[in-house]
């Protein structure tokens, strides 16, 4: 599910390191590794345990930001009989971290890996997370190798997954996956991406889910000025993505089945909420009519038109209600579904990079192999939920704080300037208090007024203050 990616690049990077510094500080960001957790890992590193099952021919690929180095997936797509066999290999954790060691329990405190724009914190050391662990390409490594097998049409026919020992034989970026997809010059197993990624994207919309294509934000120094930008995803983007949605459905129904597990779960967006997304669709001139379901919206949107990139950025907010659900003895959970996804399903696709992937993918091998759960498995799973809420609320945190500072950032020169707005938020007990969105540069900001402020109107604002790392984004009516 999607982030607010943010990067800052070249020389609007040193000006915003001391209000970053500042955020990790007062939200309690871990900081280096300790010394017993980097010993840990750099000894799991030189001997983790391997599995019997060598599946090293196997001509993997990955997909991934070129210059990331902690990759959790590798995948070989091939035609099977009449439909497609998908073969998904996740980085196996489990084989370097030993349950109840520092490792592990490092692990446990950071929870999942956070991302700032000049940097990110990671949930593993270096050592595992961007060497012996990582599904790069040319190294034999660990993994848990998915199996998953789609008729003529993109459907599930039948999943299982095992321990094998991998080896990637690419690394390819997005842009270099769909410049070779568009041009035909890819080989069956990337190509084959294209084709199966478009008929999960008709199978999501069939079951009325949703995928967010958030761009990412950009924010770099031009003349002494910063300025904001957006790169929007390619649909390569995308049809990896739906890879990752359909291992997590997978894994979901093993563990269904089996009767023990954890459940990655979202209800229905309240009225209120959207609503709100209404109100931002009005401010930032997105054409939303009344009788269009909010999934159909997201659909048509090119996300390289700016207006448009601002507007996913504002979807994000209907994800905030996800949480982890455990359960046993073939209870499941109240609701079962994912709202966005509109299936049941899991995360199990990340473990270098999230807790609970760890924990999921031994479940769905357990359940496979026909063997009980592990006992360090059964232990944890009473925690998890809380563990990952309170991750989850870090990360969000750190999310929110961030994009503060870079609009701040933004902003900083233009304090005075009057703005073209619309108010997408009132305080219902403070109704001179609110949200404004600006509609250039596509800025989402507090306003404070004497008067109530008028709810989905348009409004001309006057920048008040803006200083990253001090005083967070503030307009006031002009």
């Amino acid at each position: 599910m999607p982030r607010r990616p943010i990067h800052a690049t070249g020389a609007a990077e040193a000006p915003l390191r001391a209000a970053l510094r500042e955020v990790r500080k007062s939200l309690g960001v871990p900081g280096e590794f300790p010394a017993p957790v980097l010993a840990e890992a750099e000894a799991a590193a030189r001997s983790p345990r391997l599995p019997e099952t060598d599946a090293t021919g196997l001509p993997l690929f990955t997909v991934d930001p070129p210059t990331s180095a902690d990759l959790d997936q590798a995948m070989h797509l091939a035609r099977h009989g009449s439909g497609y066999r998908v073969h998904y290999a996740i980085a196996d954790v489990a084989a370097f971290v030993t349950p109840g060691g520092a490792l592990d329990a490092e692990a446990h405190r950071r929870v999942q890996t956070l991302y700032f724009p000049d940097g990110k914190v990671p949930l593993h050391p270096a050592a595992l997370s961007e060497a012996a662990a990582s599904l790069l390409p040319g190294q034999q490594v660990p993994a848990l190798l998915w199996r998953i097998d789609l008729d003529a049409e993109g459907r599930t026919l039948g999943a299982e997954v095992r321990r094998a020992l991998v080896r990637s034989r690419a690394k390819l970026d997005y842009e270099t996956a769909q410049r070779r997809i568009d041009d035909r010059t890819a080989e069956e197993p990337l190509a084959l991406l294209r084709t199966v990624g478009l008929l999960r994207e008709e199978r999501e919309r069939e079951r009325g889910g949703i995928s967010l294509q958030v761009p990412e934000q950009e924010i770099t120094e031009q003349d002494g000025a910063y300025r904001l930008s957006y790169r929007a995803p390619r649909p390569a983007d995308a049809w990896n993505a739906q890879i990752s949605l359909l291992t997590g459905m997978a894994a979901a129904e093993i563990m269904t089945a089996a009767g023990t597990g954890v459940l990655r779960t979202l209800p229905t967006a309240p009225d209120g909420a959207v609503a709100r997304l209404r109100r931002s669709a009005k401010a930032l001139r997105v054409d939303w009519p009344h009788h269009v379901s909010y999934a159909d919206v997201v659909r048509s949107l090119d996300p390289r038109e700016p207006r448009n990139a601002a507007f996913l950025q504002e979807c994000t907010a209907l994800l905030r209600g996800a949480g982890y659900t455990v359960f046993t003895g073939g209870r499941l959970p109240d609701p079962a579904v994912h709202a966005a996804v509109a299936a049941e399903y899991t995360h199990c696709t990340a473990p270098l990079r999230r807790l609970v992937d760890r924990y999921t993918g031994e479940l769905c091998v357990a359940a496979c192999a026909g063997q009980g759960v592990p006992e360090w498995v059964l232990g944890a799973l009473g925690a998890l939920p809380g563990e990952m809420a309170e991750g989850s609320r870090r990360a969000n945190a750190v999310e929110r704080e961030c994009v503060d500072v870079v609009e701040a950032a933004l902003l900083a020169d233009r304090v005075g300037e009057v703005f073209d707005a619309s108010v997408v938020d009132v305080r219902e007990r403070e109704p001179g208090v609110g949200t404004v969105h600006l509609e250039e540069p596509a800025v989402v900001g507090r306003v404070e007024s004497p008067r109530p402020l008028p709810l989905g109107e348009r409004l001309r604002v006057r920048l008040a203050r803006a200083a990253p790392g001090t005083e967070k984004v503030l307009f006031v009516p002009a």
